[in-house]
């Protein structure tokens, strides 16, 4: 009989890796798993769905080989909104001078180009700025007619076929989700993915449609990258399951003064709402071409670690780089070393939301402080739905956190949650089989040994959620 790799992390902060040709092999794939990737991120703005099963099939068989949940996010991609194309390919804007947006498909010059989106059209006022291929252009909207815009270039330089058009000042009237999303989240909900990344919201509207679609088989994790989505953040925040600081789409839309302070305004946002968030984008980008970060991007992980972010994600980094293992390595590295530092715990504590006025919420603050009195090897969560490891993690404690689900489902979700290591167990049916379940995992799973303590989360009526009650200190090999 095949003995058990037992994997257990020694940092409290996960770790997002998207797979692309540089890690999609199962070799590098179960590397990664093993250095330090709790959750794989497809991108489906690239690939086709054969691609993505073979993927989705080596992650679900790592899983079993080391009979420990992964969690697997897809990514849709969202609206893409571009320029056409070019006569020669390419032009050179100078600043100062007009350029034409049109719904013309006819190839363009340094005058015209098509914008075949007549909802810029529509939305667009005088004084709208335009952004170009990832805001490295700037426009103006000097005239407006029914099919065109008349634009003034603010910052000039090179343009060429279909780069990337954002619109940062006005709500533009299209869905979050596009024909191609619908299929890729029909394909992705098919193949039994944990998450949704929901690009492109812009209002709590946006978030409702996605998991009316969705319908619960998936947690919808929302990319916060629009500024008009900042403007409702708090009832984006309640809506979604989990949220992305986006920095990408962000950082070309808003000013790059805005998005630290943006960041750490979601962070905290979803850290209120008990929801997990996730940091991505460029964390550790000089690492696609070199083994080593530089010392801002170190700095950059650590940040997002002492902001009390759920995760760090890793983009290029892991999909095309030239060392996904490395890159992986010194993400976990990077957050294991700044989890050791005690102005990291003092942070942690003092930026604790208040719970909310519930009992499950009053459970979970309880066991924090009873943990923290006594000095518990771990808090243990029972817990169907997640709802109540969720919790746990919200209250940040300084020990580990165990959720204990018989739901597989529910174990490969909570792999992006703070803390918490999920192990899947059939469903108690008493107080006396849950201390003694919670006991027999946390000495196997080498969270406890015998004699010691853990502090154990569970409620009755068992096995249904939403009832958490109860919190026990359990010695370990001496439960009843």
């Amino acid at each position: 009989m095949a003995v058990r790799q037992k994997l257990r992390r020694r940092r409290r902060t996960k770790i997002l890796a998207t797979v692309g040709p540089a890690s999609a092999t199962p070799e590098m794939l179960a590397r990664l798993f093993q250095i330090g990737a709790d959750v794989f991120r497809l991108n489906f703005s690239h690939g086709t769905h054969a691609d993505h099963a073979e993927r989705i099939r080596a992650i679900r068989e790592i899983e079993a080989r080391f009979e420990h949940p992964i969690g697997i996010l897809a990514d849709v991609q969202g609206p893409k909104l571009r320029v056409g194309r070019f006569q020669a390919g390419r032009v050179y804007l100078q600043t100062g001078q007009k350029l034409r947006l049109d719904l013309d498909p006819t190839p363009g010059n340094a005058t015209r180009v098509a914008l075949p989106h007549p909802e810029i059209i529509e939305a667009a006022g005088i004084g709208t700025t335009l952004l170009l291929d990832d805001g490295k252009l700037r426009l103006r909207v000097a005239r407006k007619r029914a099919d065109h815009l008349e634009t003034e270039v603010l910052v000039g330089g090179p343009l060429s076929d279909r780069k990337g058009v954002n619109v940062p000042d006005v709500v533009l009237p299209i869905p979050a989700l596009t024909a191609k999303d619908h299929e890729d989240l029909a394909f992705a909900l098919e193949q039994g993915v944990d998450y949704i990344g929901l690009s492109f919201v812009q209002r709590p509207e946006d978030v409702e449609e996605a998991k009316r679609l969705i319908a619960g088989r998936a947690w919808v994790m929302t990319k916060m990258e629009k500024p008009q989505a900042l403007e409702h953040l708090e009832e984006i925040v309640r809506l979604s399951d989990a949220v992305m600081v986006a920095r990408g789409d962000l950082g070309v839309e808003l000013p790059p003064e805005e998005v630290p302070l943006a960041q750490k305004r979601i962070v905290r946002a979803a850290r209120q709402g008990g929801k997990p968030v996730v940091v991505a984008t460029e964390m550790l980008e000089s690492m696609i071409a070199a083994p080593a970060p530089t010392r801002a991007e170190a700095s950059d992980v650590a940040t997002a670690v002492f902001d009390g972010a759920d995760a760090v994600m890793l983009s290029a980094e892991t999909a095309a780089g030239q060392y996904p293992a490395e890159a992986v390595n010194m993400m976990d590295r990077i957050v294991a070393r700044v989890e050791q530092d005690p102005g990291w715990r003092a942070i942690m504590a003092a930026s604790r939301p208040e719970p909310e006025h519930s009992l499950p919420d009053a459970i979970a603050a309880a066991a924090r402080q009873v943990a923290g009195t006594i000095g518990a090897r771990a808090i243990v969560a029972f817990t169907a739905s997640g709802a109540t490891a969720l919790k746990v993690a919200r209250e940040r404690p300084a020990c580990p956190v165990l959720g204990l689900t018989p739901e597989i489902g529910t174990a490969r979700k909570l792999a992006v949650a703070w803390g918490v290591h999920a192990v899947v167990t059939p469903d108690v049916t008493s107080m006396s089989d849950t201390t003694s379940r919670a006991s027999a995992i946390a000495e196997r799973e080498g969270f406890a040994a015998k004699g010691e303590e853990i502090v154990v989360v569970a409620g009755a009526p068992f096995g249904k959620p939403g009832t958490t009650n109860s919190v026990q200190v359990v010695h370990v090999g001496a439960a009843s």
